[in-house]
């Protein structure tokens, strides 16, 4: 069988206007991209992409571990076949929900969207996303109509660390991709990842949880809060149409027990970037998510309290201190669990429970960086 041709069982499908319907043709990949003449247009922006990956591999952003950058590449080949080689996965510690793949193949996977994936056919389902695009040329579309110089560089800022944050929005509408492309690059997603032995179903289900934190937030507006979804197709469009295409290419593996295991030593340090984000009702929306499954998990509601312990509306910290408490009857907790347990008790002078908790920090983390402050705390309640 020509691996070059994607042929998804009964997903000979094609995504037509702005609807979902069947065609007679299969869609069927390029051959591997080559790398253009520096003379042209092409070659000009394959080149400014290389030195963006160069910055990339001297951040110090990006996750260094091998185990997990080999994990994740192994997942992105799988799903990109003959173009396995052309792929390079950098993995970086950005707690946002996003990835991107460049035109000269260098793909970024930020850590937030590690940390809301629930296995491994969910992040198939964004990396065979964004191969779509890479496949289709769609970003080299888009670099060639950015017109201005300085808008040319406000675009590589999209592809390296610099644009992460603040100039998120106004990159992305700048190198927003057409619906069509969007439909398209789901299209050839779902057939990668029910090539690749995934369960296409997944892919629906990962941009829904995304939806539910969006829908938390204040204005509860996901078109004004996420630039995915203000170029994306809509929420409720693109739900169904991911369905659809599930519904064409039954059964395949979402690989959840693997996923956790090799995610799991990451997990804490990611969920201590999610809380620092300070993007509060989207946090609670997802943390209470990931820790409805069938198995308690302290990390979960650690994080999810010291949210509440943060954002201190009314109530918070009385449910801070009942997520604080479940962790620690779960076993297993962040030692900086009892911390904030501490610091609420002593901010209410409960001067017993204070003390217990916050010795029992320092017990758990004797080298604790602020155990001088936590010790000062101690002897200020008391013997």
């Amino acid at each position: 069988m020509n691996r070059r041709r994607f042929l998804a069982g009964g997903a000979c499908c094609a995504l037509a206007g702005h609807g979902f319907a069947f065609a007679q043709e299969p869609w069927q990949a390029p051959p591997r991209l080559a790398k253009p003449d520096l003379a042209t247009e092409e070659g000009g922006l394959w080149a400014m992409m290389d030195r963006e990956e160069r910055n990339i591999r001297r951040s110090p952003f990006l996750i260094r571990d091998r185990r997990l950058h080999d994990y994740v590449q192994d997942i992105a080949c799988r799903l990109a076949g003959d173009h396995c080689p052309d792929v390079r996965v950098h993995i970086v510690n950005t707690p946002l929900f996003n990835a991107n793949m460049a035109p000269n193949g260098m793909m970024q996977v930020w850590s937030g969207l590690l940390l809301r994936a629930e296995n491994e056919a969910q992040l198939a389902a964004v990396l065979g996303h964004e191969i779509g695009h890479y496949l289709e040329k769609h970003s080299l579309e888009r670099l060639r109509d950015v017109k201005s110089a300085s808008a040319l560089a406000q675009v590589m800022g999209l592809f390296g660390i610099a644009g992460a944050f603040g100039q998120l929005a106004v990159i992305a509408g700048m190198l927003s991709y057409s619906r069509d492309q969007e439909r398209k690059a789901d299209l050839i997603g779902s057939m990668l990842m029910h090539r690749a032995g995934y369960d296409p179903a997944e892919a629906a289900k990962i941009w829904n949880n995304l939806l539910l934190e969006l829908k938390a937030r204040p204005d509860g507006s996901p078109s004004a809060n996420s630039p995915m979804f203000a170029t994306h197709p809509s929420p409720e469009e693109r739900s169904e149409t991911l369905s659809k295409l599930a519904a064409g290419m039954p059964g395949g593996r979402t690989g959840a027990e693997t996923w956790e295991e090799k995610i799991r030593p990451f997990r804490n340090e990611w969920l201590k970037e999610e809380i620092k984000r300070g993007q509060h009702e989207e946090s609670i929306a997802l943390l209470t998510r990931m820790g409805a499954g069938s198995t308690p998990n302290s990390e979960y509601r650690y994080a999810r309290g010291e949210v509440y312990r943060l954002r201190a509306k009314a109530g918070d910290l009385d449910l801070a201190v009942a997520d604080f408490q479940a962790a620690a009857a779960i076993g297993g907790e962040p030692p900086e669990t009892h911390r904030a347990l501490g610091l609420i008790y002593r901010s209410r002078r409960q001067i017993s429970e204070a003390k217990a908790s916050l010795r029992r920090y320092l017990e758990l983390m004797p080298s604790a960086p602020d155990q001088a402050m936590i010790k000062s705390y101690i002897e200020e309640l008391g013997s």
